[in-house]
């Protein structure tokens, strides 16, 4: 790796944990394990694509906080990059995210769970939410859409570590593990998202 790459993987890295109130501590336990995901070399492949299953609703509301007032679920603080194959960070990127909530429902009638974004000059995202239920055939996922200018849109799905449902899920990859660590009462979780453009 390159000094310009490692260089580059750190000011990531360390300003995602930073933008997410971390004390100094917490930078540097949560380092490690706040790694890019996946990290970006030169000429990596595109994030893996999944199918977005049957509750995706189009003209999400924009807003990067997703929790629900009197709602039940730990928090979570989920942030990252939107990259291209070279690495370079992706301005006014379009991310799309929504989940089930803390039982395992999806809201079908309005946007609980539900919110776009675009991503900052330095191709960051980050959104506030709760950690999604387990239900019936699936374990603990996020679905999320992302598009830049000249992109294909890509669809996925973001998985939780150390989840038991991950082995009974015929859709859980591992390529999609979010890094996580646990923080107050709460989570926060990054996830490197890399677009097929050079």
């Amino acid at each position: 790796m390159t000094d310009e790459q490692t260089r580059r993987r750190f000011l990531l890295t360390t300003g995602t944990l930073a933008a997410t109130g971390f004390s100094a501590e917490a930078l540097a336990q949560g380092l490690q394990e706040l790694a890019p995901t996946p990290e970006c070399r030169d000429g990596d492949q595109p994030t893996v694509r999944q199918t977005e299953g049957p509750f995706f609703k189009p003209r999400s509301p924009l807003r990067n906080d997703l929790r629900e007032a009197g709602a039940g679920g730990d928090e979570v603080e989920l942030s990252g990059f939107v990259l291209t194959r070279t690495c370079r960070p992706l301005a006014d990127a379009l991310v799309d995210l929504w989940h089930a909530d803390d039982r395992g429902e999806y809201d079908n009638r309005g946007f609980r769970y539900r919110g776009h974004q675009r991503t900052d000059a330095s191709g960051r995202y980050r959104f506030r939410t709760v950690r999604p239920a387990v239900y019936v055939g699936r374990t603990r996922h996020y679905h999320v859409k992302v598009q830049a200018a000249g992109s294909r849109l890509l669809t996925t799905q973001l998985y939780f570590p150390d989840e038991l449902a991950n082995q009974r899920d015929n859709l859980f990859q591992r390529e999609l593990l979010m890094k996580i660590v646990s923080a107050g009462g709460g989570a926060t979780a990054r996830f490197d998202f890399v677009l097929d453009i050079r």
